[in-house]
């Protein structure tokens, strides 16, 4: 049976959200980038991705296994180590592509949507950080004393995760645009590669700064 909160905490968690959501943090860089490099289908197809990955995290916090990583020193080095290397691999694939600008923004548009898409759940499967937000961030909003504490997660967890793709969905478009606008520009053909590679590997490191919480705070949260 479906437990709801408190219409209070929902008006109050889509507000935060909302406000959390439109702020670009690394997902959204990880789009972008996929927009400006394959175009809008790719970026939306990442947005898919990256959205279901994100289901993945809001089922494991509803079901306890966010907490099992938080609380694990291990677990936590393996999904932050391995999302950071994924990020970094495409990153340096990216800046060792010598194909020219022109034909390379062909052959990415032919790959498979269906690859972006899984690369995107990849991407966001393996972010340490997102584990740690949903885990930490959803059961402030939870009206406890209801029950159906795992329910209501999942439904604040599938509210935040339609409010991120709607604002995902603006910054392909965005994105996109940018891309076609500089299509035509000597200085985009010459530098896009390292655009786009350098961003892989920023968020790379980012995903490496990722740090484990407290053991205090895992209890205070389980």
């Amino acid at each position: 049976m479906l437990v709801f909160p408190e219409l209070e905490n929902i008006l109050l968690f889509i507000t935060a959200a909302t406000i959390l959501i439109v702020i670009p943090g690394p997902a959204v860089l990880y789009i972008m980038a996929k927009s400006m490099e394959q175009g809008y289908k790719a970026g939306i197809a990442s947005v898919l991705g990256i959205g279901l990955g994100g289901m993945v995290h809001v089922v494991a916090a509803g079901v306890g296994v966010s907490a099992i990583l938080v609380a694990s020193a291990t677990a936590f080095s393996i999904l932050k180590y391995l999302g950071a290397f994924y990020l970094i691999y495409l990153g340096i694939k990216k800046l060792l592509d010598k194909t020219p600008f022109h034909q390379q923004i062909q052959v990415e548009k032919k790959k498979a949507l269906s690859r972006i898409f899984y690369e995107g759940i990849i991407v966001n499967v393996l972010n340490p950080k997102a584990a740690i937000f949903f885990f930490a961030f959803l059961p402030q909003f939870i009206s406890v004393g209801r029950g159906g504490v795992t329910s209501q997660i999942f439904i604040l967890g599938f509210l935040f995760i339609l409010i991120a793709l709607a604002s995902d969905l603006m910054y392909v478009f965005i994105s996109g645009k940018f891309a076609n606008w500089m299509r035509n520009s000597a200085f985009y053909a010459k530098f896009h590669k390292y655009i786009i590679g350098f961003i892989y590997i920023f968020l790379g490191l980012v995903t490496l700064t990722a740090s484990q919480p407290s053991n205090n705070v895992a209890a205070k949260k389980g």
